[in-house]
């Protein structure tokens, strides 16, 4: 019996690759012109690597470009990359279409909800409370309150925990095949890939019960799987 729906976040619920490269190029544009000495395409690859080597949860990827760059601290021309990173964060960040209708009728069916999700906790919420969307959900479990991410096992029977349910019990929605589908799959749920974002392209090796193209055709497969317990 199907009672409950684990959701990856970033790609999963919203377009996190394509808003983030937009608000990353716009924000580097504003600090070129606020006097930062270097071309467009220079500054991208150094930032580019900044993120790499440092990772996307980093706190300080703009004060390291401005470094690399300038060889010292500028906080005017790093507070103008973030205001403006920020900026347009706030303006493209909104859930894909038919998201929040599906949650609505996912609730409806009577079903726990949750988000399990690599990041920073403060920023994470944020994203689910600037798209409207957070009250939808019972819990919402991040690595940096855990400790470890994914695609750590300890860290989704973690998120079970918390949500009171058994894997037999779940449907874990994600993009990534090796962060969220193979590990939901080696622990007992089933599996929802959602073909969104930059890693849509990637091997699946049958670890996804299902895919989708849209957030819409959860309910379907939800329907099907309940009325299935009811035979």
């Amino acid at each position: 019996m199907i009672r409950g729906v684990l959701f990856d976040l970033d790609d999963t619920l919203y377009n996190s690759s394509e808003f983030v490269e937009i608000a990353r190029r716009e924000a580097v544009k504003s600090m070129i012109d606020a006097g930062l000495d270097i071309s467009f395409e220079e500054a991208m690859n150094i930032l580019n690597k900044i993120i790499q080597d440092k990772g996307s949860n980093y706190g300080k990827h703009f004060d390291d470009l401005v470094k690399a760059i300038s060889g010292r601290y500028d906080p005017k021309i790093i507070t103008t990359g973030i205001i403006t990173y920020h900026n347009v964060k706030v303006a493209l960040l909104r859930p894909y279409p038919h998201t929040i209708k599906t949650l609505i009728d996912l609730k409806a069916r009577g079903l726990k909800l949750g988000v399990i999700t690599d990041g920073l906790t403060i920023k994470q919420w944020e994203k689910l409370i600037r798209m409207g969307i957070h009250p939808f959900f019972d819990e919402v479990i991040t690595s940096e309150e855990f400790g470890l991410g994914k695609p750590h096992l300890e860290f989704f029977k973690y998120g079970l925990k918390r949500m009171n349910l058994k894997p037999e019990e779940t449907i874990y929605v994600g993009d990534r095949v090796d962060k969220d589908i193979k590990p939901a799959k080696d622990l007992g749920m089933t599996t929802v890939r959602i073909l969104k974002g930059k890693y849509k392209e990637m091997e699946d090796n049958n670890y996804s019960d299902y895919t989708i193209n849209s957030i819409q055709e959860l309910v379907k497969i939800v329907d099907e799987l309940m009325n299935k317990t009811k035979i």
